[in-house]
């Protein structure tokens, strides 16, 4: 079936030449240089990129890094970007605007490259941050309301990274609020990691009635990865389920069997494999076979978490439709049946979540 993706969470792409250790660089979640003797390209992802990307850009499948640079250089980055943008098949984009930098494509430029519509998701944790003027008392009154004036279609946290996931589920009082406001912004404020006030960001978040996304499991280094399970979430989301607003648990690995069991257990919670199914490469059928294990069809949603590199999108997106039809057949489902599934994680449950118009 021809299947048009809604990408759920993802990032921009460099619009420019990139050098080759900077392009193998982002085949890798960590950034440090990789050991003597090792290449990022040697793993899944890179067996991935290899696999799925050659082809678009005129090679054979399994063309070597070299050669398939080489290539890329030959056609240019504005074209190679748009080809594999294009092959990737995505009908939206909701485009997490936390990560910047030089060289990186708009939101509205790395649409039109892959022909889609988009919509964008932001981090609260980056609004905090950017808050000029407040003051300890006000800074609920502020946040909250520098929260509201975006444009954004979903937030997202990064909690995982900055405090862990392993939060009180109660709402914080007014009192300690403004007493961790006081600490955060008398130390200057930047990088907020306080967790009284990250807790206030998540409540404000989701009383606005748009979906919170919530960084899970694995990541870069600055991530403790035991603190990133979402199971720890278990008191939060208990005590946000009378809002009735989605909660989207993004990534999972290696816990994406705990973040499965939650989509079950709460109507207001949902899942994906997003970063996942990208760097696993081979293994993306037997991981969204343990994520189906227990998440129902209608809460599991696709995204590519890609970054940086356009051939995320698309490893993202073919390693996910090869996935759900390998998944499909050991489950000797009638391709009809497949075909409904794949569209409700490839694409209609992201519209209901997020209140799309397909």
């Amino acid at each position: 079936m021809t299947l048009q993706l809604v990408d759920h969470h993802c990032h921009a792409v460099h619009g420019g030449e990139l050098p080759d250790d900077v392009f193998a660089s982002w085949l890798t979640e960590s950034d440090r240089s990789p050991a003597a003797g090792t290449s990022p390209w040697d793993s899944s992802l890179g067996l991935a990129v290899r696999r799925w990307c050659p082809p678009v850009l005129g090679l054979e499948p399994w063309a070597g890094p070299e050669a398939y640079l080489a290539r890329r250089r030959e056609l240019g980055a504005a074209a190679a970007n748009s080809r594999l943008l294009q092959a990737a098949g995505l009908a939206e984009v909701l485009v997490d605007t936390g990560l910047d930098g030089p060289g990186l494509l708009a939101p509205a430029d790395l649409a039109a490259q892959a022909g889609a519509g988009w919509r964008e998701v932001v981090r609260v944790e980056a609004v905090a941050e950017r808050l000029q003027g407040t003051t300890a008392e006000h800074w609920a009154r502020d946040v909250a309301a520098a929260l509201a004036a975006t444009g954004a279609t979903a937030f997202k946290s990064v909690a995982a990274y900055r405090c862990g996931l392993d939060l009180p589920g109660e709402r914080p009082s007014p009192a300690e609020v403004a007493n961790a406001a006081g600490d955060y912004l008398g130390a200057g404020g930047g990088r907020l990691t306080h967790p009284v006030l990250i807790r206030q960001l998540l409540w404000t978040a989701l009383e606005s009635g748009r979906p919170l996304q919530l960084h899970t499991g694995f990541g870069d280094p600055d991530v403790t990865l035991h603190r990133a399970d979402p199971s720890l979430l278990t008191p939060f989301l208990r005590a946000v389920e009378p809002l009735g607003v989605p909660v989207v648990l993004l990534h999972g690995w290696p816990y994406h069997r705990q973040a499965a069991w939650l989509a079950q257990a709460f109507p207001h919670v949902y899942a994906d494999l997003g970063l996942t199914l990208g760097h696993v490469g081979p293994a993306a059928p037997r991981v969204l076979g343990e994520a189906l294990e227990l998440a129902p069809f209608g809460k599991l949603l696709f995204s590519t978490d890609a970054y940086g590199l356009a051939e995320l999108y698309l490893v993202g997106s073919r390693n996910f439709r090869a996935a759900v039809q390998e998944w499909a057949g050991g489950a000797h489902l009638p391709q009809a049946e497949a075909d409904r599934i794949a569209r409700l994680i490839g694409c209609e449950n992201a519209r209901r979540v997020y209140g799309l118009t397909p």
